[in-house]
């Protein structure tokens, strides 16, 4: 039987938030059953210093036949963390998103449809109507970053940071690759990949409730010299092919 892994990351999750995980994954195996495969899921602990009690972790490995739990002591990033997740994934294909599983179930179908389908990478494509539940900052850097792909990075594909992927083998040796610790290993990946594996844009709309996180002027700043660090490289390529 085909195997799908589910990878989400975790650090310094909401009270009882194992409980959300368990019931959100469950439900999504049943919503998915008819791609006849066995789903299964990896949960990365990054380095968490609140909520990250050792019986939350046996629970979920208790009630998901063949979950797994990756921990390390130091909070690296979301990067850091899913590229230790996929590194641990034996499956053919991996998905990876977030730990409040922050798109609907049929968004989550369609990409892992997609990718059993063309194989390659299914990349998560936000609609407009996202822009409508999200707060104005990050409503204007989500807009902004999708200019610069179209326009200065010339990529296939601008909605780079939208939090739902799956890859086979392929994609799954192209994220291994990548180097960015924290949120733009995102935009990393699919640069590393273009032109080497098949790029699949899937619309997916977020589901109701989502809380977001605030974007802090530390991590812009982090994140700022990873976008640098990212265009020299591509104008360099461009140059230097």
């Amino acid at each position: 039987m085909i195997r799908l892994n589910i990878i989400v990351p975790c650090y310094n999750p909401s009270k009882d938030w194992e409980k959300a995980l368990i019931a959100r994954f469950k439900a999504f195996q049943n919503h998915a059953a008819g791609l006849q495969a066995q789903i299964s899921l990896i949960v990365v602990d990054d380095g968490s210093s609140r909520n990250n009690n050792p019986a939350a972790f046996q629970t979920i490995e208790q009630e998901i036949a063949s979950a797994k739990v990756v921990h390390y002591t130091e909070n690296r990033g979301k990067g850091f963390a899913l590229r230790q997740g996929v590194a641990a994934s034996d499956a053919d294909f991996h998905l990876v998103t977030d730990i409040d599983f922050p798109y609907t179930q049929d968004s989550m179908l369609r990409i892992a449809s997609v990718v059993m389908e063309k194989g390659g990478i299914a990349a998560g494509n936000r609609d407009t109507a996202y822009y409508d539940k999200v707060p104005a900052f990050r409503r204007w850097l989500s807009r902004s970053l999708r200019w610069l792909l179209r326009n200065i990075f010339h990529q296939p594909i601008d909605d780079s940071q939208c939090g739902l992927k799956a890859f086979d083998q392929a994609g799954r040796a192209v994220f291994l690759q990548t180097g960015i610790d924290r949120f733009l290993f995102d935009l990393e990946f699919l640069m590393l990949a273009n032109g080497k594996v098949t790029i699949t844009p899937v619309p997916v709309q977020l589901r109701e409730g989502v809380v977001f996180s605030k974007v802090g002027w530390k991590i812009l700043a982090t994140e700022g010299r990873n976008f640098l660090f990212l265009l020299f490289r591509s104008w360099k390529k461009s140059i230097w092919p």
